[in-house]
């Protein structure tokens, strides 16, 4: 005798689905961040009020690839991947059924040999006298803690041990840990922090207009300032060194310290990591280590 049927339950739209994806308490601030961009765009492009039950895979394809198809690839490959956990999140509470994703296909991301800074170079931009303390206290950090620039413009005040020479991040994934810095750090720290106790660590130039007032969680309450925004921190960098990106710290940091030979745990201990391949790509010795490997091996090289 056949069992009961058991009905699925009442068609979710787009938009309340999207609001329950985004309202899991394990997502970081930064992750929440990210997916409320990736799914706000759907919503605008394939309609809010659209019942998940009447979207199909040629519909969602046409969606993804209209929005991101044009994009860098791991620009492509973070998208579809915030678009396929949703799904997935949807079909785990029955609100869709099929996996409207089959026609979409990650892609290659080639390896860029040249992403880390040299030293150097680093060293030149945080001497210089016509960058703030804001923007090199930040680099620095970003740079000693290899953090990703989301998690060290998410940090409050609160969050730091100046003593200790750490500081407290939600990572990705959610979870919390301790990132530690170098001396570098702790002398700029207490000069951006100007005697606050609590809100954003990182704030931005000016408080911002009654019609932009962000959550209390990004508001300093001393000053009155906005928590300052990844898109601004990154097109500061940008502007300051000739072009590089805040990620690349992150990446300088790990290779200059592969090339100090750190064993890959302890690599992976700083970074964070969960997989020792999603690390290899950074833990890579920089084109100038090769070339004095490459002097030093060399048999005609004058021996004194």
């Amino acid at each position: 005798m056949p069992g009961p049927v058991v009905a699925l339950p009442t068609a979710r739209l787009l938009v309340e689905a999207a609001a329950a994806f985004l309202a899991q308490p394990d997502l970081a601030a930064s992750t929440h961040r990210s997916y409320h961009q990736t799914l706000g765009r759907l919503e605008r492009d394939i309609g809010a009020d659209r019942p998940l039950a009447t979207l199909t895979s040629d519909q969602l394809t046409a969606a993804v690839t209209g929005a991101w198809a044009g994009r860098a690839p791991a620009t492509w490959n973070r998208h579809l991947a915030t678009v396929r956990s949703f799904l997935l999140f949807c079909r785990r509470r029955r609100w869709l059924v099929d996996d409207l994703t089959v026609d979409l296909e990650r892609r290659s991301e080639p390896a860029d040999r040249t992403k880390a800074i040299p030293l150097a170079k680093l060293e030149w931009l945080w001497r210089r006298d016509d960058i703030g303390v804001r923007e090199k206290a930040l680099w620095r950090l970003l740079y000693e803690t290899a953090a990703r620039a989301s998690e060290a413009l998410s940090i409050n005040v609160e969050d730091l041990e100046l003593d200790n020479k750490r500081v407290r991040v939600r990572s990705k994934g959610g979870n919390t840990d301790w990132l530690h810095f170098q001396t570098g750090s702790a002398r700029l720290l207490p000069r951006l922090i100007a005697g606050r106790a609590r809100g954003p660590l990182f704030l931005a130039d000016r408080a911002p207009v009654p019609a932009h007032a962000p959550a209390a969680v990004d508001r300093c309450p001393d000053t009155g300032r906005a928590r300052l925004s990844y898109r601004r921190a990154e097109a500061l960098f940008r502007q300051a060194s000739g072009g590089w990106t805040l990620h690349q710290l992150r990446h300088s940091a790990l290779t200059h310290l592969a090339e100090q030979n750190v064993s890959l745990p302890l690599l992976m201990a700083k970074s964070r990591h969960t997989s020792l391949r999603s690390l290899q790509r950074y833990a890579r010795p920089g084109p100038e280590a090769v070339a004095a490997l490459t002097a030093a091996t060399d048999p005609a090289r004058r021996r004194r």
